[in-house]
């Protein structure tokens, strides 16, 4: 039930995009680069992307943080071509995957203060609340037995939302930000509403 739920990203797009890594990915993997080493230049990137975001750098702060997700995007894979796929892997991927959406806010926060634009410094905060929560309750979720990976503002949609936003223009970034800030706490509240399903249902099995 909990995968029925539409993602503005759609899956079939992100598996089309998938194979164009393939090549940088196997050339990773030759060159002996580690998964965790990829993790850690990612988070690196964005904290870049959030130093270019507080000096105004938008254009610059936008393909850094797709730059950044490009890293994300690719560390799982290479782990499981190179067999160094590991349960430390995966936390320390999530755990940067955090610490950079954190970065990410840290730098359009302080954007906006310095532009004095607090209308929008209220979407930055709604947005990182939202992203919290959005792998908050999948997490919590999961380590009760629940399915909840669905939602329409996961990670991927983030990413490319702000990072395709800031490159193009500050009105269209703001807008961006603002539908981060909607959708990501909307999807929260996916999560925990398909929990609540499966819950009915599993109850219904048991009557």
């Amino acid at each position: 039930m909990a995968g029925t739920t539409r993602r503005l990203l759609p899956e079939s797009l992100q598996n089309m995009f998938l194979p164009l890594l393939s090549p940088l990915i196997k050339a990773l993997a030759r060159w002996g680069v580690h998964p965790n080493g990829l993790t850690l230049a990612g988070f690196i990137i964005t904290c870049m992307a959030a130093a270019a975001l507080i000096k105004g750098n938008l254009r610059i702060g936008g393909l850094l943080i797709l730059l950044g997700g490009l890293c994300d995007s690719m560390d799982g894979n290479l782990a499981r071509s190179t067999g160094k796929a590991s349960r430390f892997g995966a936390l320390f991927d999530s755990t940067m995957d955090r610490y950079s959406e954190f970065a990410v806010f840290l730098g359009i926060g302080a954007y906006f203060i310095s532009i004095k634009d607090y209308f929008s410094l209220t979407a930055a905060f709604l947005a990182l609340c939202g992203s919290i929560m959005v792998s908050y309750t999948r997490a919590r979720a999961e380590s009760l037995g629940f399915d909840s990976k669905a939602g329409m503002m996961q990670r991927a949609e983030r990413i490319v939302f702000l990072g395709f936003g800031a490159l193009i223009h500050p009105v269209v970034f703001k807008l961006s930000l603002w539908l981060v800030a909607i959708l990501a706490n909307f999807t929260a509240l996916q999560r925990l509403r398909n929990a609540s399903k499966q819950r009915a249902a599993e109850t219904d099995k048991k009557q």
